[in-house]
């Protein structure tokens, strides 16, 4: 799907108390669709992280709610922002819907550094927006993963 196809989606940020309730679902149920459901990692999707103080949710509307799209953006304690939890609709896959969330992300988190943990398969992706792998690889819920930072 190019992003010619999409052209209506809202890019959007809110913390967790602000986003309304029938937007939160739909963007928790991505979530767990992705990464429960698709990837078949059956692990606590909810962890806490999205109350946290500073803490940023961030998806992409198409006009009708349906939620395309959707990461998030969290402070560390070490200073650094933290983004992740991102996961694009399989309908919206390949648009570009995903790579304006990184953006947008990048833009909320200001001068600092940005660290992440990547699917391995992604690390490509994630480069595209300065992100450099930083340490070894690791599993997670049988999936490998490369830690990567952006100064």
């Amino acid at each position: 799907m190019s992003s010619a196809l999409v052209p209506d989606l809202q890019v959007r940020h809110a913390p967790l108390g602000a986003v309304e309730p029938e937007v939160l679902y739909r963007l928790l149920r991505l979530r767990v669709d992705v990464f429960v459901v698709e990837q078949e990692c059956p692990y606590p999707e909810l962890d806490g992280r999205d109350a946290e103080p500073g803490a940023l949710l961030l998806w992409a509307q198409a006009p009708d709610g349906t939620v395309a799209a959707t990461a998030r953006l969290l402070r560390d304690a070490d200073g650094c922002a933290r983004i992740g939890r991102v996961a694009t609709a399989r309908a919206f896959r390949g648009a570009g819907v995903a790579a304006r969330l990184m953006r947008l992300g990048l833009d909320l988190a200001g001068d600092v550094e940005v660290v992440l943990d990547a699917q391995a398969h992604l690390a490509g992706w994630y480069a595209r927006f300065g992100f450099a792998v930083d340490g070894e690889p690791f599993t997670e819920d049988g999936i490998p993963h490369v830690p990567m930072r952006r100064a």
